[in-house]
């Protein structure tokens, strides 16, 4: 029995959208990597106090590949950090929840930084690269990184929607905790965290 021309192409269009989802949903970018189960669950054991506002994520998520500006003109991403462990924290000039922070954060780069640890300060948005020296200059800032995002767009590939934020990179460059507004990252329990996933072999 031959198939009429409009059923053939009815049902050649239901072939082309059957193929269509399944490209649509596979995951053919799957992120890998991150911490282990065991790592993850020494981390959630960890969270006291403002660290309890830290999300785990159960599974690796890909940071941003968008480059940002650093303080002398150049430009990097945060690919080119792969190997430490990773404490990257958004902030902006205007935000004054970040200037409450940032010396823990500092604390944080004094006491930890090195081969296997680094604290990373990206202020995104419009910031006045003077009003950014000033702000780190007024609160006795002087070994984060004054880099910069001037249009959002690392922040918007990896989903910041507010100021300040703080997410925790794994060595292999993945993702792993994500926490927004401030913290006392000068803690103990913020300290045990990090330390958690400097010595973790995952």
């Amino acid at each position: 029995m031959k198939m009429s021309r409009s059923k053939l192409v009815y049902t050649a269009l239901a072939a082309i959208a059957i193929i269509a989802a399944l490209f649509a949903f596979a995951p053919t970018n799957a992120v890998t990597g991150g911490i282990s189960q065991s790592t993850r669950t020494t981390v959630q054991s960890l969270k006291t106090g403002d660290m309890k506002k830290l999300v785990v994520h159960p599974g690796p998520q890909a940071v941003a590949t968008a480059p940002y500006a650093t303080a002398t003109g150049d430009t990097a991403t945060l690919a080119a950090h792969k190997g430490k462990v990773v404490l990257l924290n958004f902030w902006a000039t205007w935000c004054a929840p970040c200037r409450k922070e940032m010396p823990m954060l500092s604390e944080l780069q004094t006491e930890l930084g090195g081969s296997d640890f680094e604290v990373i300060t990206i202020a995104t948005g419009k910031n006045d690269p003077a009003a950014m020296a000033r702000f780190f200059a007024e609160i006795g800032i002087s070994n984060l990184p004054l880099h910069t995002d001037a249009n959002s767009a690392v922040a918007r590939e990896m989903g910041v929607l507010g100021l300040p934020a703080t997410v925790l990179i794994a060595r292999d460059g993945t993702e792993v905790a994500r926490l927004l507004g401030d913290a006392d990252w000068a803690s103990d329990s913020a300290k045990s965290i990090l330390k958690a996933l400097i010595a973790a072999k995952d």
